[in-house]
């Protein structure tokens, strides 16, 4: 058993993210798989699914374009929130466990050293989170919904009706046992626009570039402020 007064283990840092990585890989391939099999079946193949960049132009307006305007608001909001309920004994549950204790104020932020693990993150959240999660939740699942329940309304372009609902649903329970926290379930809501992104456009580009920068921005924020 390891001392716990000896020196860290440098090692295990390395050896949790190799742990997390095989898991990520695994959850990955089983959600590009699946689209693969579901499309078999049905005599169809992944462009069917989204799974192709055109219209190129417009992706990229709405991925780029929906992702500067997260970035002010929920930065702002992350702020606020930690603000808040960290000031507020009574409310201290409502944050993760152990966040609040390294949130020292607004006063002492302060911009975080991006190196070669942070560049690894990203390139792990866009390719080994983001692209098989839209591939399956976006291009599959919720095409499939749409065709079962086309939407009642379209807003600039993108459906909305009950398979934006229900597939947005699916997306957030998902969480709930990878996270272990009923507060996961808020992914329903960025969900829904990942979903209309696919509808408006036809291709999970737009949606795959929103959910990647996403997350890379609450760990870029996490970084920044529970030190």
């Amino acid at each position: 058993m390891p001392d716990p007064a000896g020196p860290p283990d440098r090692a295990a840092g390395r050896h949790a993210l190799l742990a997390w990585l095989a898991v990520a890989v695994l959850v990955a391939v089983v959600l590009l798989y699946a689209p693969v099999v579901i499309g078999w079946r049905r005599g169809e193949d992944l462009l069917a699914y989204g799974f192709h960049a055109e219209p190129v132009r417009r992706g990229l307006v709405l991925g780029i374009g929906a992702s500067l305007l997260i970035i002010p608001l929920f930065a702002g909001g992350y702020l606020l929130f930690y603000r808040l309920v960290c000031a507020t004994p009574t409310l201290r549950a409502l944050a993760p466990h152990g966040a609040c204790g390294g949130f020292h104020g607004l006063g002492h932020l302060a911009l975080p050293h991006l190196g070669w693990d942070f560049a690894q993150f990203a390139l792990v959240q866009l390719v080994v989170v983001a692209l098989p999660e839209e591939l399956f939740f976006r291009g599959c699942l919720h095409e499939l919904l749409e065709r079962r329940f086309p939407p009642r309304w379209r807003v600039g372009g993108g459906g909305i009706g009950l398979a934006l609902i229900l597939s947005s649903i699916g997306f957030a329970l998902i969480h709930l046992p990878k996270e272990g926290d009923p507060r996961a379930l808020a992914t329903f809501f960025p969900g829904m626009l990942f979903a209309w992104m696919r509808s408006a456009t036809g291709s999970i580009l737009a949606s795959t570039i929103t959910h990647a920068s996403s997350n890379v921005l609450v760990r870029f924020l996490d970084l920044m402020v529970l030190r």
